[in-house]
């Protein structure tokens, strides 16, 4: 099977790539995902109308006539900008860019990533995400996770910012904490520096090496490796999924993806 010389590849790629090979293999190559169970699809729905809404109030439109059908929406768009005024403050000297899209070339594949809010100042350049699910993940998890290394990597290598003034915030915008009635926004933020970046390089470098043997391979006939062959142990499907031997892969409607929402933001290019 031929290819381009370049493939897009995103954080949500890489993250699986990471989680199990095999399911990356049946997710962008034989495109077996099941679809979405009601509730992750509900859940989506709702996620990607909240960055629309927050997309159109940066151009300055109105929330009320962006959402009259939706309350709860605009409540919860209300809610984190009465909680957090320093995020859509408008400054002078200052560039925002909603939904900013950026590509670099590397290693022979387009690594691409989306920016919720990307705001550039003179000294200093930050990444803003809005995560739409109630449960912040743990700091250490969000450190290691490709959106946070890539997004922060992407834009260090595309503009003149150094890694030491590039910082990405995560904003969590529908936790409710315990005894409370309402959604209170919870962010996490992580700086960034030369070590990170140039650890970040090399791990790329690997891992975009080790998917270039694998589309070789591929294309030749053989599978990508399950999770088990690569650490011993296979927990990501769940019983009843088999993707082992000559058995015809059926992929789970529960399947435990790091970030469904972002495993399907750039599409792979063959």
């Amino acid at each position: 099977m031929g290819r381009s010389p370049v493939m897009r590849i995103s954080q949500g790629q890489l993250n699986l790539l990471d989680w199990c090979p095999r399911q990356f293999q049946h997710v962008y190559l034989d495109q077996l995902a099941a679809p979405l169970n009601p509730d992750q699809q509900e859940s989506l729905d709702w996620g990607s109308q909240f960055h629309l809404l927050m997309q159109q109030r940066e151009l300055g439109l109105p929330i009320a006539a962006l959402a009259p059908a939706d309350p709860a929406l605009q409540q919860c768009v209300w809610e984190f900008v009465e909680s957090a005024p320093e995020v859509f403050a408008a400054l002078p000297q200052q560039q925002r860019q909603s939904e900013h899209r950026r590509s670099l070339a590397f290693q022979d594949y387009l690594l691409t990533v989306v920016y919720d809010l990307l705001v550039l100042k003179p000294e200093r350049a930050e990444i803003l995400d809005w995560k739409t699910y109630g449960k912040p993940q743990p700091p250490q998890w969000l450190a290691q996770n490709w959106q946070t290394r890539l997004y922060r990597f992407v834009l260090a290598e595309t503009s003149g910012y150094a890694p030491e003034q590039i910082t990405m915030t995560y904003w969590f915008v529908r936790t409710v904490p315990p005894g409370a009635t309402k959604p209170q926004p919870q962010r996490v933020a992580f700086p960034y520096s030369r070590q990170e970046h140039e650890q970040t390089r090399q791990d790329l470098i690997q891992r975009l090496a080790q998917l270039t043997h694998w589309l070789e391979r591929y294309d030749q006939g053989e599978a990508f490796p399950r999770q088990q062959e690569l650490r011993g142990d296979c927990t990501l499907c769940g019983p009843g999924v088999r993707c082992g031997g000559d058995v015809q892969p059926v992929i789970s409607s529960s399947l435990r993806l790091p970030d469904l929402s972002a495993i399907a933001e750039v599409p792979l290019e063959s």
